[in-house]
């Protein structure tokens, strides 16, 4: 009975739209804290075109500051589900979905991606494995859109792996930076043996 009342409650977040988007920037701002240091990320940032970005990676260059969205068009998933065996409702519901999607990447592309002050690319947090897992299995062509504008869906799983590897590369910016200064150290070391 107690797992059933947690069970509607999530139901009741996940049915209202605002809170859905909450309930995604939360389980974006986790991963994120978890896997990046606290400089390297910014919650809610403003661009200069007015936008808020749910988040922005200050990553190094040549990538640049990277926004992510974590907004995704539930409803469109759940008519695709509840259509059910009728192929007629299910094919219309799919391509609501994948009209969803598609309009859902052309914002962020317009949005997220600032010539000379973002990255020339963005992420589309999704944060349901099912609905990622359909958009790539019943939208491919949708997909490959967002690939071309240069806006990447990222899952959970996919995010942190995703994060993992630019904690990766920060870490090798952070280790050429002390090897650049290393270096200039070294140089004036031997100026110093030379003038002895």
């Amino acid at each position: 009975a107690e797992l059933s009342s947690h069970v509607v409650s999530l139901q009741d977040i996940l049915s209202n739209k605002q809170a859905r988007g909450a309930f995604g920037e939360e389980q974006l701002e986790a991963i994120v804290r978890d896997q990046l240091p606290p400089a390297h990320f910014e919650f809610q940032a403003t661009l200069s075109n007015r936008t808020r970005a749910d988040c922005l990676l200050r990553l190094p260059p040549p990538l640049g500051p990277l926004c992510i969205d974590a907004k995704f068009p539930r409803e469109a998933y759940d008519a695709m589900r509840e259509a059910g065996g009728d192929e007629a409702a299910r094919a219309a519901a799919q391509r609501a979905f994948a009209n969803a999607i598609a309009r859902h990447v052309s914002d962020i592309a317009d949005k997220y991606i600032v010539p000379g002050e973002t990255a020339e690319a963005a992420m589309m947090f999704v944060p349901s494995e099912a609905v990622y897992c359909e958009i790539y299995t019943s939208t491919k062509d949708i997909a490959d859109k967002a690939r071309r504008s240069r806006v990447f869906i990222v899952s959970p799983t996919t995010l942190w792996a995703v994060l993992n590897t630019m904690r990766a590369i920060l870490k090798d910016a952070r280790m050429r930076e002390q090897a650049d200064a290393i270096q200039r150290e070294g140089g004036l070391l031997l100026e110093d043996v030379g003038r002895l």
